[in-house]
C-alpha cells in the first residue's frame, strides 16, 4: 500500500515522501518550516498527482532523467528520484498519478 510519511530532517524542517507500495520512494517534497505546511503539501499532492499536466519532464546534468510535480501556480511540490532512462522516469510518473490519490499519511515526527 502506497503512502506519505512524514519527517523531520537534520536541520528541524518537515517533508515528505511518498512511497510506491514496494517502499520505494517515488517522490520527495522541499523542506517546510511547518508540519502543517508539510500536510498541505501532501493535499496538493493528490490534487495534482493524477494529472499528467502537472508533471515537469527533466534531465540532469549528468544525463539522467528525473521529473518534478508542480502545483497549478507553478511551484514544485515534489521532485523524484533520478532514472537510468527516460521509459523509468515515465513508469515513476505512471506510479505517482496511480497511488498518490490513494496513500495513507504516516506521521514519523510523532513521538
Amino acid at each position: 500500500m502506497a503512502k506519505f510519511e512524514i519527517t523531520k530532517r537534520k536541520n528541524g524542517e518537515f517533508q515528505f515522501n511518498l512511497k510506491a507500495g514496494n517502499g520505494e520512494i517515488i517522490l520527495t517534497s522541499e523542506g517546510y518550516v511547518a508540519k502543517e505546511s508539510c500536510k498541505k503539501g501532501i493535499e496538493s499532492v493528490k490534487k495534482n498527482g493524477p494529472l499528467d499536466a502537472r508533471y515537469e519532464r527533466k534531465e540532469a546534468k549528468n544525463g539522467k532523467p528525473f521529473f518534478n510535480l508542480k502545483a497549478s501556480n507553478g511551484q514544485i511540490i515534489g521532485t523524484s528520484e533520478m532514472y537510468a532512462s527516460e521509459s523509468g522516469r515515465e513508469k515513476g510518473i505512471e506510479s505517482v498519478k496511480k497511488n498518490s490519490a490513494i496513500a495513507d499519511v504516516v506521521d514519523l515526527t510523532v513521538e
